[in-house]
Protein backbone atom coordinates (compact mmCIF):
# COMPACT_ATOMS: atom_id res chain seq x y z
CA UNK A 1 0.00 0.00 0.00
CA UNK A 2 0.93 3.30 -0.70
CA UNK A 3 2.42 5.87 1.75
CA UNK A 4 -1.07 8.40 2.37
CA UNK A 5 -0.81 10.32 5.26
CA UNK A 6 -3.00 11.40 7.81
CA UNK A 7 -4.07 14.54 6.72
CA UNK A 8 -4.69 13.54 3.63
CA UNK A 9 -1.51 14.78 1.75
CA UNK A 10 0.12 11.93 -0.71
CA UNK A 11 4.01 10.97 -0.71
CA UNK A 12 3.99 9.58 -4.73
CA UNK A 13 1.64 9.24 -7.64
CA UNK A 14 0.49 5.62 -6.65
CA UNK A 15 -0.66 7.07 -3.68
CA UNK A 16 -2.40 9.80 -5.19
CA UNK A 17 -4.10 7.26 -7.43
CA UNK A 18 -4.80 5.16 -4.35
CA UNK A 19 -6.59 7.50 -2.63
CA UNK A 20 -9.23 8.67 -5.01
CA UNK A 21 -10.07 5.07 -5.50
CA UNK A 22 -10.24 4.11 -0.94
CA UNK A 23 -11.46 7.49 -0.39
CA UNK A 24 -12.49 9.92 -2.61
CA UNK A 25 -14.06 12.06 0.28
CA UNK A 26 -10.17 12.51 1.82
CA UNK A 27 -10.21 15.51 -1.12
CA UNK A 28 -12.91 17.73 0.17
CA UNK A 29 -10.96 17.08 3.58
CA UNK A 30 -7.57 17.85 2.48
CA UNK A 31 -9.00 21.20 1.25
CA UNK A 32 -10.45 22.06 4.29
CA UNK A 33 -7.31 21.12 6.18
CA UNK A 34 -5.30 23.58 3.65
CA UNK A 35 -3.29 26.60 4.91
CA UNK A 36 -5.02 29.48 2.94
CA UNK A 37 -4.00 32.79 2.11
CA UNK A 38 -5.10 36.07 1.00
CA UNK A 39 -5.31 37.17 -2.79
CA UNK A 40 -3.34 40.16 -2.26
CA UNK A 41 -0.20 40.96 0.29
CA UNK A 42 2.84 41.91 0.92
CA UNK A 43 3.76 44.36 -1.91
CA UNK A 44 0.38 43.20 -3.14
CA UNK A 45 1.72 41.83 -6.64
CA UNK A 46 0.74 38.39 -8.02
CA UNK A 47 3.19 35.56 -9.40
CA UNK A 48 0.42 32.61 -10.35
CA UNK A 49 0.98 29.73 -12.80
CA UNK A 50 -1.47 28.62 -15.16
CA UNK A 51 -2.23 24.57 -16.29
CA UNK A 52 -5.85 24.91 -17.26
CA UNK A 53 -5.04 24.21 -20.88
CA UNK A 54 -5.36 20.13 -20.83
CA UNK A 55 -8.96 20.34 -20.36
CA UNK A 56 -9.80 21.92 -23.57
CA UNK A 57 -7.80 19.86 -25.42
CA UNK A 58 -5.19 21.73 -25.92
CA UNK A 59 -2.11 20.00 -25.42
CA UNK A 60 0.14 21.70 -27.29
CA UNK A 61 2.99 23.60 -26.66
CA UNK A 62 4.74 25.69 -29.49
CA UNK A 63 5.97 23.14 -32.04
CA UNK A 64 5.55 20.28 -29.69
CA UNK A 65 1.78 18.52 -30.10
CA UNK A 66 1.45 16.24 -27.47
CA UNK A 67 3.64 18.21 -24.75
CA UNK A 68 0.62 18.05 -22.38
CA UNK A 69 -0.22 14.32 -22.76
CA UNK A 70 1.88 12.87 -19.42
CA UNK A 71 0.08 14.27 -16.70
CA UNK A 72 2.63 13.31 -14.26
CA UNK A 73 5.32 15.30 -16.14
CA UNK A 74 2.91 18.33 -16.10
CA UNK A 75 2.04 17.76 -12.18
CA UNK A 76 6.05 17.98 -11.62
CA UNK A 77 6.30 21.00 -13.61
CA UNK A 78 3.97 22.39 -11.63
CA UNK A 79 5.23 21.33 -8.02
CA UNK A 80 8.66 22.56 -9.26
CA UNK A 81 7.24 26.28 -10.09
CA UNK A 82 4.96 26.28 -6.99
CA UNK A 83 8.16 25.45 -4.89
CA UNK A 84 9.84 28.78 -5.84
CA UNK A 85 8.87 31.05 -3.20
CA UNK A 86 8.20 34.06 -4.97
CA UNK A 87 5.17 31.93 -6.74
CA UNK A 88 2.34 32.71 -5.35
CA UNK A 89 -0.32 30.26 -6.45
CA UNK A 90 -1.47 28.80 -9.20
CA UNK A 91 -4.78 28.62 -11.55
CA UNK A 92 -5.57 25.02 -12.81
CA UNK A 93 -8.96 22.72 -13.54
CA UNK A 94 -10.39 20.56 -10.07
CA UNK A 95 -8.76 17.54 -11.81
CA UNK A 96 -5.08 18.81 -11.34
CA UNK A 97 -6.34 21.09 -8.38
CA UNK A 98 -6.84 18.24 -6.86
CA UNK A 99 -3.71 16.09 -7.45
CA UNK A 100 -1.71 19.21 -6.47
CA UNK A 101 -3.74 19.23 -3.20
CA UNK A 102 -3.11 15.76 -2.27
CA UNK A 103 0.75 16.29 -3.49
CA UNK A 104 1.03 18.95 -0.48
CA UNK A 105 1.47 21.67 -3.19
CA UNK A 106 -0.83 24.22 -2.27
CA UNK A 107 -0.38 25.28 1.30
CA UNK A 108 -0.02 29.01 1.60
CA UNK A 109 -0.96 29.44 -2.04
CA UNK A 110 -3.52 31.31 -3.98
CA UNK A 111 -5.65 28.88 -5.73
CA UNK A 112 -8.03 30.01 -8.57
CA UNK A 113 -10.48 27.07 -10.19
CA UNK A 114 -10.88 27.02 -13.96
CA UNK A 115 -14.55 27.46 -14.60
CA UNK A 116 -15.47 26.90 -18.76
CA UNK A 117 -13.70 24.49 -20.37
CA UNK A 118 -16.81 23.40 -22.98
CA UNK A 119 -15.20 25.31 -25.91
CA UNK A 120 -12.83 22.58 -26.43
CA UNK A 121 -10.19 24.08 -28.63
CA UNK A 122 -11.05 22.84 -32.59
CA UNK A 123 -14.39 22.14 -32.10
CA UNK A 124 -17.44 23.42 -34.05
CA UNK A 125 -18.90 24.72 -30.78
CA UNK A 126 -15.29 25.94 -29.58
CA UNK A 127 -17.63 29.52 -29.10
CA UNK A 128 -20.52 27.88 -27.47
CA UNK A 129 -17.70 28.01 -24.11
CA UNK A 130 -20.64 27.27 -21.36
CA UNK A 131 -19.46 26.70 -17.93
CA UNK A 132 -18.71 22.76 -17.37
CA UNK A 133 -15.61 23.34 -14.91
CA UNK A 134 -15.67 24.57 -11.80
CA UNK A 135 -18.77 26.31 -9.74
CA UNK A 136 -19.06 29.60 -7.61
CA UNK A 137 -19.91 27.24 -4.91
CA UNK A 138 -17.35 24.49 -5.46
CA UNK A 139 -14.82 27.23 -4.89
CA UNK A 140 -15.81 28.88 -2.05
CA UNK A 141 -16.40 25.41 -0.58
CA UNK A 142 -12.45 24.75 -1.23
CA UNK A 143 -12.06 28.08 0.33
CA UNK A 144 -9.89 29.16 -3.40
CA UNK A 145 -9.56 32.80 -4.01
CA UNK A 146 -11.54 32.69 -6.86
CA UNK A 147 -12.47 31.33 -10.57
CA UNK A 148 -11.55 32.34 -14.07
CA UNK A 149 -13.31 32.88 -17.50
CA UNK A 150 -12.39 32.14 -20.79
CA UNK A 151 -14.61 34.77 -22.25
CA UNK A 152 -14.06 34.63 -26.51
CA UNK A 153 -15.88 36.92 -28.21
CA UNK A 154 -16.88 36.60 -31.87
CA UNK A 155 -19.57 38.99 -33.63
CA UNK A 156 -20.41 36.70 -36.29
CA UNK A 157 -20.74 33.06 -34.34
CA UNK A 158 -24.35 32.99 -32.35
CA UNK A 159 -22.55 30.74 -29.86
CA UNK A 160 -20.78 34.05 -28.57
CA UNK A 161 -23.85 34.89 -26.53
CA UNK A 162 -24.08 31.97 -23.96
CA UNK A 163 -20.34 32.66 -23.35
CA UNK A 164 -21.46 35.68 -22.28
CA UNK A 165 -24.29 35.47 -20.28
CA UNK A 166 -22.62 32.14 -18.57
CA UNK A 167 -19.64 34.52 -17.43
CA UNK A 168 -22.24 37.22 -16.42
CA UNK A 169 -23.78 34.67 -13.93
CA UNK A 170 -20.64 33.44 -12.66
CA UNK A 171 -19.39 37.11 -11.84
CA UNK A 172 -21.97 37.61 -9.95
CA UNK A 173 -22.10 34.28 -8.13
CA UNK A 174 -18.29 34.49 -7.11
CA UNK A 175 -18.86 38.06 -6.17
CA UNK A 176 -22.11 37.07 -3.87
CA UNK A 177 -18.99 34.85 -1.85
CA UNK A 178 -16.80 37.58 -2.27
CA UNK A 179 -14.32 35.49 -4.18
CA UNK A 180 -12.72 37.15 -7.48
CA UNK A 181 -14.02 36.66 -10.63
CA UNK A 182 -11.30 36.54 -13.56
CA UNK A 183 -12.04 37.06 -16.73
CA UNK A 184 -9.98 36.84 -19.96
CA UNK A 185 -11.37 38.32 -22.80
CA UNK A 186 -10.39 38.10 -26.51
CA UNK A 187 -11.96 39.60 -29.59
CA UNK A 188 -12.07 36.35 -31.99
CA UNK A 189 -12.89 34.89 -35.49
CA UNK A 190 -12.47 31.82 -37.36
CA UNK A 191 -9.88 31.78 -39.90
CA UNK A 192 -10.08 28.74 -42.36
CA UNK A 193 -12.14 27.28 -40.07
CA UNK A 194 -9.97 27.91 -36.99
CA UNK A 195 -10.62 30.43 -33.65
CA UNK A 196 -8.16 33.06 -33.78
CA UNK A 197 -7.95 36.06 -31.70
CA UNK A 198 -7.37 39.37 -32.66
CA UNK A 199 -4.50 40.76 -30.62
CA UNK A 200 -4.36 44.11 -32.09
CA UNK A 201 -4.36 47.27 -29.43
CA UNK A 202 -8.04 47.75 -30.13
CA UNK A 203 -9.49 44.55 -30.32
CA UNK A 204 -7.97 43.80 -26.92
CA UNK A 205 -9.34 47.16 -26.19
CA UNK A 206 -12.80 46.39 -27.14
CA UNK A 207 -12.59 43.09 -25.65
CA UNK A 208 -11.86 44.63 -22.21
CA UNK A 209 -14.77 46.79 -22.71
CA UNK A 210 -17.57 44.07 -23.14
CA UNK A 211 -16.14 41.52 -20.68
CA UNK A 212 -16.02 44.26 -17.37
CA UNK A 213 -19.31 44.85 -17.74
CA UNK A 214 -20.61 41.46 -17.07
CA UNK A 215 -22.83 41.13 -14.22
CA UNK A 216 -24.67 43.11 -11.98
CA UNK A 217 -21.53 44.16 -9.60
CA UNK A 218 -17.94 44.92 -10.87
CA UNK A 219 -16.42 44.83 -7.14
CA UNK A 220 -14.48 41.63 -7.42
CA UNK A 221 -13.71 41.73 -11.18
CA UNK A 222 -10.23 41.00 -11.88
CA UNK A 223 -8.52 40.95 -15.69
CA UNK A 224 -6.28 38.61 -17.19
CA UNK A 225 -5.10 39.83 -20.65
CA UNK A 226 -2.62 39.29 -23.29
CA UNK A 227 0.55 41.63 -23.21
CA UNK A 228 -0.32 43.39 -26.81
CA UNK A 229 1.31 46.40 -28.97
CA UNK A 230 0.82 49.91 -27.09
CA UNK A 231 0.11 48.10 -24.40
CA UNK A 232 0.11 51.61 -22.02
CA UNK A 233 -2.56 52.43 -24.27
CA UNK A 234 -4.38 49.03 -23.41
CA UNK A 235 -4.69 49.39 -19.64
CA UNK A 236 -5.92 52.83 -19.96
CA UNK A 237 -9.11 51.25 -21.08
CA UNK A 238 -9.90 49.62 -17.15
CA UNK A 239 -9.47 50.32 -13.33
CA UNK A 240 -9.52 46.45 -12.67
CA UNK A 241 -6.75 44.76 -10.95
CA UNK A 242 -4.89 42.57 -13.57
CA UNK A 243 -2.62 40.01 -14.63
CA UNK A 244 -0.82 39.42 -17.96
CA UNK A 245 -1.21 36.35 -19.77
CA UNK A 246 1.87 34.32 -21.07
CA UNK A 247 0.13 32.93 -24.10
CA UNK A 248 2.11 29.90 -26.51
CA UNK A 249 5.57 30.08 -26.38
CA UNK A 250 7.38 32.61 -28.11
CA UNK A 251 11.38 33.99 -27.82
CA UNK A 252 12.39 33.57 -24.63
CA UNK A 253 13.84 36.90 -24.19
CA UNK A 254 11.45 38.48 -26.42
CA UNK A 255 8.73 37.46 -23.66
CA UNK A 256 10.44 38.72 -20.54
CA UNK A 257 11.13 41.93 -21.84
CA UNK A 258 7.08 42.48 -22.57
CA UNK A 259 6.72 41.96 -19.56
CA UNK A 260 8.79 43.63 -18.01
CA UNK A 261 7.69 46.71 -19.83
CA UNK A 262 3.79 45.63 -19.13
CA UNK A 263 4.73 44.91 -15.73
CA UNK A 264 5.29 48.80 -15.14
CA UNK A 265 1.91 49.66 -15.81
CA UNK A 266 0.07 51.29 -12.76
CA UNK A 267 -3.20 48.58 -13.30
CA UNK A 268 -1.12 45.37 -13.74
CA UNK A 269 -0.45 43.52 -10.67
CA UNK A 270 1.80 40.57 -12.00
CA UNK A 271 2.02 37.59 -14.27
CA UNK A 272 -0.43 34.52 -13.97
CA UNK A 273 1.81 32.32 -16.99
CA UNK A 274 1.86 28.67 -17.79
CA UNK A 275 3.02 26.88 -20.91
CA UNK A 276 6.10 29.71 -21.24
CA UNK A 277 7.23 28.77 -17.91
CA UNK A 278 6.44 25.35 -17.44
CA UNK A 279 7.64 24.11 -20.98
CA UNK A 280 10.57 26.51 -21.51
CA UNK A 281 12.83 25.83 -24.52
CA UNK A 282 15.63 24.30 -22.39
CA UNK A 283 12.86 22.78 -20.30
CA UNK A 284 14.65 24.16 -17.55
CA UNK A 285 11.53 25.74 -15.33
CA UNK A 286 13.52 26.51 -12.20
CA UNK A 287 14.94 28.73 -14.15
CA UNK A 288 12.17 30.44 -16.20
CA UNK A 289 10.30 30.69 -12.78
CA UNK A 290 12.72 32.21 -10.84
CA UNK A 291 13.35 34.89 -14.21
CA UNK A 292 9.63 35.31 -14.01
CA UNK A 293 9.37 35.76 -10.70
CA UNK A 294 12.41 38.26 -10.19
CA UNK A 295 10.70 40.79 -13.03
CA UNK A 296 6.91 40.80 -11.21
CA UNK A 297 9.11 41.46 -7.25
Amino acid sequence: MSDVSTVGVCTDYAAVTELRAADPGAVAKAWQQRTTRPTVRGDGRLMIVAADHPARGALAVGSRPTAMNNRIDLLDRLRTALADPGVDGVLATADILDDLLLLGALGDKVVFSSFNRGGLAGSSFELDDRMTGATAASTAAAKMNGGKMLCRIDLNDPGTVATLASCAQAVDELAARGLIAMLEPFMSTRVDGKVRNDLSPDAVIKSVHISQGLGSTSAYTWMKLPVVPEMDRVMESTTMPTLLLGGDPTDPDEAFASWEKALSLPAVRGLIVGRTLLYPADDDVSAAVSTAVKLVR
